[in-house]
């Protein structure tokens, strides 16, 4: 028999998934507003999600309003101070600091959401929305990488269409016979993608940096520390795959899940959200795995998620409705809805980790990624990544060495963090 702590925690998750600690009763004619970046799948997603939704609640309805990436971040900085747009907003987790300090979202109220059922619940890297005493947001789902592999390209290539790379040395030699140029030596198709502005930032930081005996960040992510020996191999090793190999190019095809998507890529190492735009593709036939082991056998990965929040514009009888909807959105029905549309993981535990989706032979390797995965702290994520970016450019376009190329990389992020952590 439980005892009072335990059906207490379980009476708070029970309340909390159903948004009924504390909301008010279903509020009459009211409309909240819902934005979140243009992306074919999550639009699918949450279109169905705001019909489940309005259907259990018809005194609310939710207008669903998404913009392009690249234009997200300034659209809702310029409506929220304005007191327009969205009531309910998704955001980056590495965007938080920035939301927060621009007074663009609220704490959670604890009463619809609870910190001990937060906490019991959901994956433990959820913790990094809080700040202070508040949690400013919660996620539908998290993600992680793992590599796909074109099956079709694979076979052509005489691979087995049903075995990934085990190992970094394995994913060279695979991306070897899988890469095909023309007559004038021009890439017609690469072994590996590379996309520093995609997902291959934070396998090099989070991933290869570890495998190869470093550390990337020391300090609980306030100092930089991959400008070291352990930082050189994992940037040649990646660097390689262009400059030694010739099997990849950055910028081929724009983006590596464009040149994936077109069959003229052999493997792209991605996010699990990646799976519903893949399952799109007519006559694409892939494989995932999870990500190659180092060259000790070491396993890391990046877990990621994108966050529901309440803004500071959602007041009145309009917070009411929001927290009804952020419950809604952060429930066991809704993260399962989620995984099968976009194909990112369930946020709770208990939802990832249920038999059907362990089972599954495309979400294991995400989910089996979860085990060992790292969240990068960002102060200003989009900053960091551009540092990256502008890392790998200077060795590939102007012959940097690789020493100074991280050393400069290093001490570019770490102003960006000392700005931040010194203002704080």
């Amino acid at each position: 028999m439980a005892g009072f702590g335990g059906i207490r925690r379980m009476a708070l998750a029970t309340a909390f998934a159903l948004g009924l600690c504390g909301a008010a009763s279903a509020a009459q004619a009211v409309e909240i507003e819902y934005w979140q970046y243009f992306y074919d799948s999550r639009v699918k997603a949450i279109d169905t999600l705001i019909a489940k939704f309005e259907a259990d609640n018809p005194g609310i309805t939710v207008k669903h309003t998404n913009f392009p990436y690249a234009d997200y971040q300034t659209k809702v900085a310029a409506a929220i101070p304005a007191g327009e747009g969205p009531d309910v907003v998704q955001l980056f987790y590495g965007w938080l600091d920035n939301f927060v300090a621009a007074k663009l979202i609220q704490p959670l109220p604890t009463d619809t959401f609870p910190h001990d059922a937060i906490e019991a619940d959901f994956f433990p890297m959820v913790k990094a929305m809080k700040r202070g005493d508040d949690y400013y947001g919660l996620p539908t789902a998290v993600r992680s990488l793992a590599i796909f592999w074109n099956k079709r390209l694979f076979e052509e290539a005489g691979l087995d269409p049903e075995k990934a790379p085990a190992n970094l040395d394995e994913l060279v030699q695979f991306a070897q016979k899988l890469t095909k140029k023309d007559d004038g030596g021009n890439l017609t198709q690469v072994g590996i993608t590379m996309d520093m502005n995609g997902q291959d930032h934070q396998w090099w930081r989070e991933v290869l940096v570890r495998q190869f005996g470093g550390e990337p960040y020391l300090n609980d992510y306030k100092t930089v520390n991959y400008a070291n020996a352990a930082g050189a191999k994992a940037l040649q090793y990646y660097l390689d795959f262009q400059t030694k190999y010739g099997v990849s190019q950055l910028g081929f095809m724009d983006e590596g899940q464009a040149a994936f998507k077109a069959g003229r890529a052999g493997m792209t190492i991605d996010g699990s959200f990646r799976l519903g735009s893949f399952d799109a593709v007519r006559g694409l036939k892939y494989g995932v795995a999870e990500l190659p082991a180092g060259p000790d056998g070491t396993r890391s990965n990046y877990a990621s998620y994108w966050v529901n929040a309440i803004t500071t514009k959602a007041q009145g009888e309009k917070l009411e409705a929001s927290k009804k909807f952020l419950a809604f959105l952060t429930s066991p029905e809704a993260m399962q809805i989620w995984l099968e549309t976009v194909g990112e993981l369930p946020a709770r535990r208990s939802v990832a980790l249920s038999d059907k989706n362990i089972a599954n032979p495309v979400y294991a390797p995400f989910i089996k990624g979860l085990d060992y995965a790292h969240t990068t702290l960002f102060v200003d994520e989009a900053a960091e990544r551009q540092v990256s970016m502008d890392m790998v450019n200077r060795v590939v376009l102007q012959n940097q060495p690789v020493d100074a190329a991280l050393a400069e990389a290093a001490k570019a992020e770490q102003e960006i963090l000392d700005r931040y952590y010194q203002k704080k």
